[in-house]
C-alpha cells in the first residue's frame, strides 16, 4: 500500500518591501529546513521549492498539488503572512489541514500561525495546529496520526464495500445503512447476491483448485480429511468459492467485503471459511503475494469498516475479524474466536505464508455443509483491537489496544474443556480495561483487529470521520 501523499505549502509576506528586507531571509531557510525534515517521514511528499506570496502563487501550488494526488495538507507558517492567503490556500486545497508554526521567537511564528489558525477557526474550518522546532524527531510522533487519519478518510471516498447476501442469522449490529455511509465517508456500496459465488466456483478451473489444495496439503500443519464433513471435494469447492469470490472482487471493483455464509452457504453448500482465512492474507496458493483485502464474516458491514480502517492505517496490514466470545476476567483477558477461520496470517506473524501455515490445521467444520475451518492460536504480539458501532444512529468507534498472548496449557485444557470437540481458531487478547464499562458500552457480537498499535492514529480519524471515539 502506498504512503500517505501529503502537500506541503510555505506561505510567505505577500508585502514585497518587508519580504525583501526581512522575511524572506527567516521563511526560505525554515522552508528548505522543513522539506528536509519531512522528508525523513513515512510519507510522499509533495511540494514547491519556493514559498507562495500571492493568490497566483496560491493558486498555482495548489492545482499542481491537488493534480498530484495529495491527501492532506501543511500549511507552514514559519514567520508572519497575512490570514486571508492562508485561508484562501486552505480553502482551495479543501483537504485535512495541518498549520504549522515553529517556537524560535526571532521569526514572529506566533503571529502567523495564531492569525491563519484563528481566521480558519471563524469560518468553521477543522485543522490542527502544531508549534514544533524543525526536526523530524518531533515532528513525527505530532503530525504523523493525523497525515495517517487523512489518508484513511481520502481513501475511503470513493472506495466500494461488496456485500454479499444480507443480514446473517439475526445479527442487528452487522447492517448498515448504504447512504448514511455515503453521506458520512463517500464509500459505495454494491450488493451481489450469494448465489453469484456458487455460480462462479462451480464453473471454477479445476487445475487452478488442485493447485490451491496442494499447497495447502504441503505446507499446513495437516488438513483432517474424514469421509463425512471434510472430504477432499468438499474442501475442493471451498477453494473454488475463494477464487469466485476473488473473481468478483476483481469484476466489480471492491475495496473490502463482508459475506453472509450463513445459514444458506454453510448449511446448503459450504461455509465460506477458506475465503474468511485467505483473503484478509498477503499471500495465498493461486497467486503467491497479493494485496491483503479485508472480508468481514455474517455480512458484517461495520466490521469490514472497521477492519479496511485499520488496514489503512497500518499500511496494509492484514486484519482479522473475529467474536467476543469470552471475557476471563481472571487473566484480564478478551477471548477473540471466529467461526472457522482467522487471517493465517496471525499463526506466526511472519511474511512467510508458509511459515504461517506450518502452525494452521484443517479441521471438519460442524456446519450441515461440512468443509474445513482453520484452526490456530494466534502468535503473541501487539495488537489493535477496534470496532465501529452505533447507538441512536450515531457512530462511534471502540479503540482497545492489548497485547495477543500465547496461551500456556491451563488456558488450553480450559478452552478445549469449555468449547468441546468443536474448536476453532483464537486469538487471546490481554487488555487494561473496566470490564464492567466495556460490558455496557461495547456495541457488537463482533470485533476486528490488526498488528501494532494505533490508538493516536484512531482517534485522528475518528475525529476526521465525525465520530466519537471510545477508548477502553
Amino acid at each position: 500500500m502506498k504512503q500517505p501523499v501529503v502537500a506541503c505549502m510555505t506561505f510567505g509576506d505577500h508585502r514585497k518591501n518587508e519580504w525583501e528586507k526581512v522575511f524572506s531571509k527567516m521563511t526560505v531557510p525554515r522552508h528548505k529546513k522543513l522539506v528536509k525534515e519531512l522528508k525523513k517521514l513515512p510519507v510522499d511528499l509533495l511540494y514547491f521549492d519556493e514559498p507562495a506570496r500571492s493568490r497566483e502563487e496560491i493558486s498555482l501550488q495548489v492545482e499542481e498539488l491537488k493534480g498530484r494526488g495529495a491527501e492532506s495538507f501543511i500549511a507552514h507558517t514559519p514567520c508572519w503572512t497575512s490570514p486571508n492567503l492562508v485561508v484562501y490556500g486552505v480553502q482551495k486545497m479543501d483537504l485535512p489541514t495541518v498549520v504549522l508554526g515553529n517556537r524560535d521567537a526571532g521569526t514572529h511564528g506566533c503571529v502567523g500561525l495564531f492569525g491563519a489558525g484563528g481566521a480558519l477557526s471563524q469560518i468553521g474550518i477543522s485543522h490542527k495546529r502544531i508549534r514544533t522546532d524543525y526536526d523530524a524527531d518531533m515532528i513525527s510522533p505530532r503530525i504523523m496520526p493525523f497525515i495517517t487519519a487523512a489518508s484513511v478518510k481520502h481513501r475511503l471516498k470513493g472506495s466500494v464495500f461488496g456485500y454479499f447476501g444480507g443480514r446473517s442469522i439475526g445479527i442487528d449490529t452487522s447492517q448498515f445503512d448504504p447512504m448514511q455511509w455515503r453521506k458520512l465517508f463517500g464509500i459505495d456500496a454494491e450488493h451481489i447476491d450469494q448465489v453469484e459465488i456458487i455460480r462462479l466456483a462451480e464453473e471454477m478451473d479445476s487445475k487452478r483448485v488442485d493447485a490451491f489444495r496442494i499447497w495447502l496439503e504441503q505446507n499446513s500443519g495437516g488438513v483432517h480429511y474424514n469421509s463425512e464433513k471434510l472430504t477432499r471435494e468438499k474442501l475442493d469447492f471451498q477453494i473454488a468459492c475463494y477464487l469466485a469470490l476473488k473473481k468478483l472482487i476483481g469484476d466489480h471493483n471492491l475495496d473490502f467485503t463482508a459475506v453472509k455464509c450463513m445459514p444458506e452457504l454453510s448449511n446448503s453448500y459450504v461455509p465460506q471459511c477458506i475465503s474468511a482465512a485467505f483473503l484478509p492474507d498477503a499471500y495465498d496458493g493461486d497467486e503467491g503475494e497479493k494485496e491483503s483485502i479485508v472480508m468481514a464474516c455474517e455480512a458484517d458491514a461495520d466490521g469490514a469498516l472497521t477492519q479496511q480502517i485499520l488496514k489503512i492505517i497500518s499500511g496494509g496490514r492484514p486484519t482479522f475479524f473475529a467474536d467476543v466470545s469470552h471475557i476471563d476476567e481472571a487473566r484480564n483477558m478478551i477471548y477473540c474466536v471466529n467461526c472457522g477461520a482467522l487471517c493465517t496470517w496471525y499463526a506466526c506473524r511472519s511474511n512467510c505464508g508458509n511459515e504461517n501455515l506450518k502452525a494452521v490445521t484443517i479441521n471438519q467444520s460442524v456446519r450441515p455443509g461440512g468443509g474445513g475451518i482453520t484452526n490456530f492460536f494466534a502468535a503473541p504480539g501487539p495488537m489493535q483491537l477496534a470496532r465501529m458501532y452505533r447507538k441512536d444512529g450515531l457512530y462511534y468507534m471502540a479503540v482497545i489496544p492489548c497485547e495477543a498472548v500465547a496461551p500456556d496449557q491451563n488456558m488450553i485444557d480450559e478452552f478445549v474443556e469449555a468449547r468441546g470437540p468443536h474448536q476453532l481458531p483464537a486469538l487471546f487478547a490481554k487488555v487494561s480495561i473496566d470490564f464492567e464499562t466495556f460490558t455496557q458500552e461495547f456495541g457488537s457480537n463482533h470485533i476486528s483487529g490488526v498488528a501494532g498499535m494505533y490508538i493516536d492514529e484512531l482517534i485522528e480519524t475518528c475525529r476526521l470521520l465525525g465520530i466519537e471515539p471510545v477508548v477502553f
